[in-house]
């Protein structure tokens, strides 16, 4: 009821998702970034940078940096995280896939510097989560990590205004997107499509879907995939972060992610952004199609960006 008691309860959430993914790498992990540039190609609009950086000892990741043209000083930046797609970051710049998850094309076309990192295992990202991530209770909490060393990289550019950072996603990137944003307070704005429902709408309870090791095998291992059991939810994800500028693409017949479950959340979610006075920055869309970005969102969502973060 209170900012310092949702202090407290923010923080015991932090820890019920650990007990779900495993903890954050410890801080010696965050070895120099060491920026290799692979190629650059030039477009009308922006710089194509295919780059890789230092995650931590050993394990590198390969991303795509778009930089647009004629920018005047520094400007928004978003981190962009793909879907469950085998090309991995070429989906989101605009190298393959669907036009509707091509985000990070369209916004750098706005003005936005953006970053779209390989998630492990897709695109060009080789990973073996028994070998080379067996210090990780996780592929999430992996994931997250590489992330939030993405948003150092992006603090280190000279045409990024590190306050104006924010991540964007649909489906696997989707709640990614929350789940980095949640850890990591510098993201000050989040966009997720497609990207969640309380875990009892989660194909009706049965949470196998989030149990590979891609993604969390403690849910299956310790939590039986029983969301009774689970030690946090999107009710309190969501609500993590608040006060911060957060809207949900969430369509009203997604197979994956029912509307209804992301109804409640959002309605849970709604009185901690009202408690910390920005209820008008938790906004959430409900168009009229399955487990889609459609065109017409995408723009009230670049809109809503342009809004928070006022790229160029």
């Amino acid at each position: 009821t209170t900012p310092a008691e949702w202090a407290l309860r923010r923080a015991d959430i932090l820890r019920g998702v650990g007990q779900a993914m495993g903890p954050l790498p410890d801080p010696a992990r965050r070895v120099p970034l060491d920026v290799k540039i692979l190629k650059r190609e030039q477009t009308p609009d922006y710089t194509r940078i295919k780059l890789t950086y230092a995650a931590e000892p050993g394990d590198r990741v390969p991303a795509w940096l778009l930089v647009p043209q004629k920018l005047r000083g520094r400007t928004a930046a978003m981190l962009c995280l793909h879907s469950t797609v085998a090309i991995g970051k070429d989906q989101v710049v605009a190298l393959g896939g669907k036009v509707s998850r091509q985000y990070a094309d369209q916004l750098a076309k706005r003005g936005f510097v953006c970053l779209a990192p390989d998630y492990p295992s897709f695109g060009e990202y080789t990973y073996d989560f028994k070998k080379q991530g067996a210090g990780y209770a996780s592929g999430s909490i992996k994931a997250i990590w590489n992330n939030i060393r993405a948003v150092d990289l992006l603090e280190t550019l000279p045409e990024v205004d590190p306050d104006r950072i924010g991540c964007i996603g649909h489906s696997l990137g989707g709640h990614n997107a929350i789940f980095t944003a949640v850890f990591d307070q510098r993201i000050a704005a989040v966009v997720s499509s497609c990207g969640f429902t309380a875990f009892h709408h989660y194909y009706e309870g049965n949470l196998a879907g989030w149990t590979s090791d891609r993604y969390m095998p403690r849910i299956r291992d310790v939590y039986r995939n029983n969301p009774d059991k689970m030690p946090f939810d999107f009710y309190e994800l969501v609500a993590a972060l608040a006060p911060r500028p957060f809207l949900t693409n969430s369509p009203l017949h997604d197979s994956n992610f029912e509307v209804g479950g992301v109804r409640k959340v959002i309605a849970a979610a709604e009185k901690i952004y009202e408690l910390r006075g920005a209820k008008q920055n938790l906004r959430a869309v409900h168009p009229d199609c399955g487990h889609d970005f459609p065109e017409e969102i995408r723009r009230q969502v670049y809109e809503f960006l342009t809004r928070h973060l006022r790229p160029g």
